[in-house]
């Protein structure tokens, strides 16, 4: 997503849905992680403006909000996709080929590494290992799994969804 596009949704963000969430843990010690994953809930990522919001209610440095919501892999802070790609990046997968077939995901979807499509279909990921090495290579799209993967079967697989 583009920076000018983060920008506007931002501008435009109503505080009241997060001052909502935040109501069961003020003046609670230890609550930013279950802080942070209401708010993820609600809006799908943790937008700037709410945890610049919920530093200033919980009385912390928004400095240990940020850092916490990017020290955990879990919390995104842009937008994400309807559609979640996880490319397996490891060794089994590697050995197989999965070099080309991401190279041709990437291509398809238009986008890099932890990039969304312009019109918020898909969010572009490459992870360690999905653990289905006998499938290799392999990628998830949220919780399906497919495997044996060529780059010339991505595009009947895209249109699924």
């Amino acid at each position: 997503m583009s920076e000018a596009k983060a920008a506007v949704i931002e501008e435009d963000f109503d505080l009241d849905r997060t001052e909502n969430l935040l109501q069961e843990f003020l003046d609670k010690k230890g609550v930013m992680v279950p802080v942070l994953q209401k708010i993820q809930d609600e809006f799908g990522y943790l937008p700037r403006p709410a945890l610049e919001y919920t530093a200033r209610r919980l009385r912390i440095p928004v400095s240990k909000v940020f850092g916490v919501a990017t020290f955990y892999a879990q919390f995104h802070l842009h937008p994400r996709g309807e559609n979640i790609v996880k490319v397996c990046r490891g060794t089994a997968c590697h050995v197989r080929g999965v070099t080309e077939v991401a190279d041709k995901m990437k291509e398809l979807l238009k986008v890099g590494v932890g990039e969304t499509t312009e019109d918020m279909k898909f969010t572009y990921e490459e992870v360690a290992c999905i653990g289905a090495c006998g499938l290799a290579p392999v990628m998830m799209i949220n919780d399906q799994t497919f495997g044996k993967l060529a780059p010339d079967k991505l595009e009947g697989i895209l249109e699924k969804f």
